[in-house]
């Protein structure tokens, strides 16, 4: 029996022992998983330290490296103020060549003081004054450009023949020139064509420009102020047309010039008239005689006698605007120029009638009218920007309708105070035309 089972007693002992050890082995299994997972752990962490440190030492070396710079440059600094103290002191042992840094010195500021005085007093006449003269002839050429189109416009591409003259002739007619000035050009400018053989349509139109000028010339006058102390000058126009905005502008002017003005508020019969000038007078710094609801010919003998009391040089006396047909008005008129006369035999000096510009012929009627009534000796002409009627001036110049050629002191084309200036018959021509 013992002999018959050994053999299989022995094979069970050797599988038990085979499962045994074999579970033994899957007990050890994950902790040896757990200490190499452990051991990579750490491999890791040290090659980060490694890298840190690496790190580290790139960073401080550049800062170890610039410390030597900063000390040289330190050095140099230092060794340059020295250097200028030493130079410093050298100066203040020698006194001569202080005295030469001196001299040099003062006349570098000098030079520089001649510089700038010739800046100062150059520039107003070799830089502003063409610029405000280019600045003013702009204004005019866009105030009168409306007539310079109607004009201007028929010299571009065609042919010099009859046909521009009869296009000419309308446009002055339509520019309020009339028959009797637009006849008198075109006549000359056909001479002048004929004369020098002009073919081509801007030398005929450079030919007008310059016939249109010697005719708008009897018109051009200056203003001369000095003659008479003070010089009295009474102002005059129909409702509307700018008289005391341009008295306001005017006195603005003589300032310029160094005149001193007073204004007379010879206008009682309009609504807030006399504020109106008053605050021009406020705005100019000016004195203004006036009196609440006055006669105007008391409050015009009032101002002569105070500017001459006052050593005035210009005496303005405003009015009440009035149309032309208004008799007992225009006697009213009559009335305050012989008062002025009284306060002062020969003034007024200047009459002075004030037109609006677009008013085209009916500006002839105005004329003829006060002139007429009070003798005028100058003309304001206003509001002449954005008018199409420029060509009135020409009719004035001209006679038309019997009137006199009374010269033309003025012509406004804006409401600044510098939109008011002295008429230059050459200019005006050129503006007209759409010239240059």
């Amino acid at each position: 029996r013992e002999r018959c089972c050994s053999p299989i007693w022995n094979s069970v002992k050797l599988m038990f022992s085979f499962f045994k050890r074999k579970s033994k082995e899957a007990a050890q299994e994950p902790s040896i998983v757990k200490d190499e997972a452990e051991a990579s752990q750490e491999e890791t962490a040290e090659m980060h330290e490694v890298a840190s440190a690496q790190t580290n030492e790139t960073s401080i070396e550049p800062a170890v490296e610039e410390r030597p710079l900063v000390h040289e440059e330190n050095k140099e600094q230092e060794a340059q103020e020295e250097q200028e103290e030493q130079e410093a002191q050298e100066k203040v042992d020698d006194p001569v060549a202080e005295a030469e840094a001196e001299a040099e010195a003062e006349a570098g500021v000098d030079a520089a003081n001649r510089e700038d005085a010739f800046t100062s007093a150059g520039e107003p006449v070799t830089h502003a004054e063409p610029e405000k003269k280019k600045s003013w002839l702009s204004r005019l050429k866009q105030g009168l450009s409306r007539t310079g189109q109607n004009l201007g416009g028929l010299f571009v591409g065609v042919k010099v023949d009859e046909s521009l003259f009869e296009e000419l002739e309308t446009a002055l007619i339509m520019a309020d020139a009339g028959m009797d000035a637009t006849t008198s050009l075109l006549s000359a400018l056909r001479a002048r064509v004929r004369k020098e053989k002009l073919t081509d349509a801007q030398a005929v139109k450079a030919a007008l420009q310059e016939i249109l000028a010697e005719h708008l010339r009897p018109l051009e006058k200056t203003l001369s102020v000095g003659r008479h102390k003070p010089l009295v000058m009474m102002i005059a126009g129909v409702n509307g047309a700018g008289k005391t905005t341009s008295i306001g502008k005017l006195a603005y002017n003589f300032q310029l010039q160094g005149h001193r003005v007073l204004l007379a508020a010879g206008d009682t019969f309009r609504a807030a008239a006399r504020e109106q000038l008053m605050a021009w007078g406020e705005r100019n710094n000016v004195t203004v005689i006036a009196q609440d609801g006055g006669d105007p010919a008391a409050v015009a003998f009032d101002a002569v006698n105070a500017g001459r009391a006052r050593d005035t040089d210009i005496v303005m006396v405003d009015t009440a605007g009035r149309l032309p047909t208004q008799l007992h008005l225009m006697d009213e008129l009559k009335k305050i120029k012989r008062v002025i006369g009284k306060a002062d035999a020969q003034a007024p000096h200047e009459v002075l009638l004030v037109v609006d510009g677009n008013t085209g012929q009916n500006a002839i009627a105005q004329i003829r009218a006060f002139d007429a009534a009070i003798g005028l000796t100058g003309l304001v002409v206003t509001k002449l920007d954005g008018t199409a009627k420029g060509g009135t001036l020409a009719a004035v110049a001209a006679g038309s309708q019997g009137v006199r050629p009374v010269p033309v002191y003025w012509i406004g084309v804006g409401e600044s105070l510098e939109d008011l200036q002295p008429f230059v018959a050459s200019e005006f021509a050129a503006a007209l035309l759409g010239g240059e």
